[in-house]
């Protein structure tokens, strides 16, 4: 089970469009991004750049053959060098359209650094429960890269693909940029798991069963006990493991879980609003209403109002 919690985490993510770019830098350069609400990706093809948040962390540097990817689009400087002045992100693609590609020049020839960067839009209603404690930066270095033949090939015919203009390409983008994504995920649940709790927290062999009963099986009547002789594990551990890895207690990951599931549903008008409570776990309507309107402040009927969709996003393959 501990093979699939990765998929079944990320089941509920819906990405909808991708903008991606080459970048060809030379000399002293920089840019300094912004906060936005994507998932960014940066593969460095050729030469290398220093990324840098606004805080007092380290710079962290970027090689060739590198992949860094920010799962909340934090804000991020990326540059030549420490301390080179920077442009703003904002001031290069000023007239950049919604979705699709460009090539991008910054600083002077001789251009000898490529980077390919992607920002990968979700619906925000699909967004993993588990997401928001993954880490700002995951970073798989080339070395890990090599053992993964399906990720190496994708990034490596990324850069002629994105310059085509035939039927489907639009499409065929943003699922190779979503394979790219996915499979990041994994090598850092994988291999990276000991930099953050959320990545130890899918790749530790209790706590795992639990997220995939969570996930997979969200309409059952779980409960803290149940989750834990699922991880196997006494009640007292697994409820203390699964706070500090997860960042929250079962039973409210839990919660989440089902009114995630209960947003989606809402939003898509074909399933009776009277049957979403039992089909996402609620033993009565009274039980689901409250709990929503407490997360929310509105109805579920209000909700489905406010959030009825002319047609359902492009939903992932994970």
């Amino acid at each position: 089970m501990r093979d699939d919690v990765l998929s079944e985490v990320l089941r509920p993510l819906w990405l909808t469009d991708v903008f991606h770019s080459t970048w060809r830098a030379g000399g002293q350069w920089g840019v300094e991004g912004h906060d936005d609400s994507c998932a960014i990706v940066h593969y460095m093809a050729d030469g290398g750049c220093v990324v840098a948040f606004d805080d007092d962390s380290e710079p962290v540097s970027l090689n060739e053959g590198d992949l860094a990817v920010f799962p909340h689009g934090t804000a991020h400087t990326f540059a030549a060098e420490p301390g080179v002045p920077a442009t703003p992100l904002s001031a290069l693609l000023a007239h950049r359209a919604p979705s699709g590609s460009r090539v991008i020049t910054v600083g002077t020839p001789p251009y000898r650094t490529r980077m390919l960067c992607a920002s990968l839009r979700y619906c925000a209603v699909g967004e993993p429960v588990l997401y928001s404690a993954l880490p700002r930066l995951i970073l798989i270095r080339d070395r890990f890269l090599k053992g993964e033949s399906l990720l190496v090939r994708t990034l490596e015919s990324l850069p002629a693909e994105v310059e085509r203009t035939a039927p489907g390409s639009r499409l065929v983008t943003l699922r190779a940029f979503e394979t790219v994504f996915i499979l990041s995920l994994r090598i850092a649940m994988e291999q990276l798991a000991d930099e953050s709790p959320a990545l130890q927290a899918l790749h530790h062999p209790g706590i795992s069963k639990a997220l995939m009963a969570i996930h997979g099986s969200y309409g059952n009547p779980w409960t803290v006990e149940s989750l834990a002789r699922e991880a196997g594990m006494s009640r007292s551990v697994f409820a203390q493991l699964f706070r500090e890895l997860v960042g929250q207690p079962p039973m409210r990951h839990l919660t989440l879980r089902r009114l995630q599931e209960a947003r989606r549903q809402l939003a898509d008008t074909s399933v009776p609003l009277h049957e979403i409570a039992r089909l996402i776990g609620y033993g009565s309507q009274v039980g689901f209403h409250l709990a929503f309107r407490k997360e929310y402040a509105m109805t579920p009927g209000e909700y489905r109002s406010r959030h009825r969709t002319a047609a359902a996003p492009i939903r992932t393959t994970a």
